[in-house]
């Protein structure tokens, strides 16, 4: 077979789209009957998936893989670097933890990294037509050009066409892209063949002009002014999702841990109140969230005085549920920290990383699909009544109306969600029928025909 042709998505700034935008084309290539598969080098992200082989990737490449009609692979993500306390990141490579490093013993070992990368494309271009590549944060960080293997470092290797992608909500636009096409060094930019203007609200048409001094200003092609949309529903990747929520008069909480991980296990609770700090009000039930460091953020937990919260909430009448990192934190132990002593187990940590996806039961025979990630091992009490079953085996613990579970996931599904909170949750809409949307979404502003001449 024909090695596969690449597609690199570049950004000029960090959250201006390029996730968006990168399973926008993965679905919309899918649609017209390519074998495509998404690729991003390196990421930097606490929110992962657990691949059906094995191994962990960031939860956008999920989506892509998704986008793709494809289960994730962790070809498609071949380095993850997931924040830890005190300024060091755990390094998963090709699915697995590599190392804890700091950033710069992280570039001490590029050499090293750049292999798995480039044997993990390698590996896909053997196998699809078309390879869709999202870079990370700015294209045009000149401090860090000698050790990139995620952006131009990574293209110009493998001699991949470009496309730029920018952020006209965010003002700025006209700087970040002229800007970007200036800094890049020739042998860059001569791989740069467009640009899109993403997230644009209201009048396209007023914008026209624009586009046109933008095309004379770069010499490159504008693939499109894409439109905010609020209508289409795929995973988020990070934390500006979670900030991005109102402080809503919902009476559901979600305490937001500095290393808060796996946002999905929310995306049926929009209007969930974040919480920081303590509030004067009470709410039905609160949730702490899953964290890349259990003992660095229960320590933040009791900086902000929102231990003692919890437990005049749960005094109050709320319902407090623990996922993961949040479940450890609820026992009496968690590692060398005391826990905050609303359930009877305690947590020891261990070098091993749990990766899994599995089948659960609900206590009244539902059945419904979870995943567990985490290094923690929590001993719960013999005959503690479990939160779920997998395969007949006890999984978590719940006392009264203290809940904890490793089960990400759980709260995605309608009917646990519902008998967690006390009232019907919505289903959400099929990622399937998302991801067509997202396709149109592109197809209807995208010059279509331009980008077929221009990288297919």
């Amino acid at each position: 077979m024909p090695r596969a042709r690449s597609i690199f998505l570049g950004g000029t700034a960090s959250h201006v789209g390029k996730s968006w935008m990168t399973t926008a084309v993965c679905a919309w290539l899918r649609e017209r009957g390519l074998r495509v598969a998404p690729f991003k080098a390196q990421n930097m992200s606490n929110n992962s998936y657990p691949c059906p082989g094995g191994g962990e990737i960031g939860r956008a490449q999920v989506a892509q893989a998704e986008a793709c009609g494809l289960e994730p692979s962790p070809d498609f993500n071949p380095i993850l670097l997931k924040p830890d306390a005190d300024a060091c990141s755990q390094v998963v490579v090709n699915g697995k933890v590599w190392k804890t490093l700091k950033a710069r013993d992280y570039y001490e070992n590029f050499d090293y990294l750049l292999g798995q990368v480039l044997d993990a494309y390698e590996r896909l271009a053997a196998r699809f037509e078309v390879i869709v590549i999202e870079g990370a944060g700015s294209v045009t960080e000149m401090n860090l050009r000698r050790t990139d293997l995620v952006n131009f470092g990574l293209a110009t290797r493998i001699n991949s066409p470009a496309m730029l992608v920018a952020d006209i909500d965010r003002g700025g636009v006209f700087a970040s892209i002229v800007g970007t096409h200036v800094l890049l060094p020739p042998e860059e930019r001569a791989l740069l063949r467009s640009f899109a203007v993403n997230r644009f609200r209201g009048d396209r048409s007023l914008f026209s002009k624009g586009v046109t001094m933008l095309q004379e200003r770069t010499g490159l092609k504008c693939m499109g002014v894409f439109p905010y949309t609020r209508d289409i529903h795929v995973d988020e990747e990070d934390g500006v999702s979670l900030e991005d929520r109102a402080r809503s008069g919902s009476k559901v909480g979600i305490i937001a841990f500095p290393r808060i991980s796996n946002l999905t296990d929310f995306r049926l609770l929009p209007t969930a109140v974040v919480i920081d700090r303590p509030l004067d009000r009470l709410f039905d039930t609160l949730i702490l969230p899953g964290t890349k460091a259990t003992e660095a953020d229960l320590q933040w937990l009791r900086d902000q005085g929102l231990d003692r919260w919890i437990l005049r909430q749960h005094a109050a009448g709320a319902t407090i549920l623990g996922i993961c990192g949040g479940y450890q934190m609820l026992g009496r132990r968690a590692g060398e920290m005391e826990g905050l002593g609303l359930l009877p187990v305690e947590t020891d940590f261990e070098d091993s990383k749990i990766t899994v996806t599995v089948e659960a039961e609900w206590p009244d025979g539902h059945h419904f699909p979870a995943y567990e990630i985490h290094m923690g091992r929590t001993t719960r009490p013999d005959g503690a009544e479990p939160f779920a079953t997998i395969n007949g085996r006890p999984e978590g613990v719940r006392v009264g109306r203290v809940l904890g579970t490793y089960l990400h996931g759980a709260l995605e599904d309608p009917h646990v969600a519902s008998a967690i909170l006390g009232h019907a949750v919505d289903a959400p809409a099929p990622k399937r029928g998302e991801y067509a949307k997202l396709a149109q979404w592109f197809a209807e502003n995208a010059d279509t025909q331009a980008f077929e001449q221009l990288y297919l």
